[in-house]
Order: structure tokens, then C-alpha cells, then sequence
């Protein structure tokens, strides 16, 4: 019997990532709060730049501008990075909102 999230994941490298510079503390099941930095974010997922031991199948719950909490499953590491998918795809409407929130520089959103 495997241990960890059991991930589906499909080709969403192609979701438009938007940069954005958040730090956000998260609850992780096993090591508690812990303190990560979100350099990029699309509706599917996002990624860090601090992703110090964590590994593949980890889970966490986030609180996001607009979108609350959410639950994420880490998908990828390397090095000091970590991508993470959602546990379910945000609304369009909450993201763009969300998407304002945290890019304040208008040149770096997506066209609507």
C-alpha cells in the first residue's frame, strides 16, 4: 500500500503563472505551521522558493487573498524549489481577484 497523496496530475505547465512575491504560512500535516514564500501562482497551483524538507506528495492547506483556504499537494522538487497543485481548481472570477491582490503592478497581470 502507498503512503502519501495519490496525484493525478495532467500536463497544466501550460496554465498562465503569474509572479507574485507572498509569503504565506502554512499547515503542514506533519511539521505544523511552516513559513513558505510563493513566487509564482495560476489557477491550478503555485510554486516556492523556500521549500525547505518538503517532498513530493506532501500536504499542506494555505490561506489565499479571496480564494480562504485551500489544500495543495507538492508535485515537484528542486533544489530550493517546490510546485504545488491544488486540490481543486479556483474559480476564474476568485482568481482574477486573488490575482489583483497579490500583483499590484498592473503590466504583470494576465489580459482579461
Amino acid at each position: 500500500m502507498s503512503v502519501g497523496a495519490q496525484l493525478s496530475v495532467t500536463d497544466q505547465r501550460r496554465a498562465t503563472r503569474h509572479p507574485v512575491d507572498y509569503p504565506v504560512i502554512a499547515e503542514h500535516n506533519v511539521r505544523g505551521d511552516v513559513q513558505l514564500h510563493i513566487s509564482n501562482i495560476s489557477a491550478h497551483g503555485f510554486m516556492v522558493d523556500n521549500a525547505e524538507d518538503l517532498n513530493r506528495g506532501d500536504r499542506i492547506i494555505v490561506r489565499l487573498p479571496v480564494v480562504g483556504r485551500i489544500e495543495a499537494y507538492v508535485i515537484w522538487v528542486r533544489d530550493e524549489r517546490a510546485g504545488f497543485q491544488f486540490e481543486r481548481i479556483i474559480r476564474l472570477d476568485d482568481f482574477d481577484a486573488m490575482i489583483d491582490t497579490l500583483q499590484p503592478n498592473p503590466k504583470l497581470r494576465r489580459r482579461r
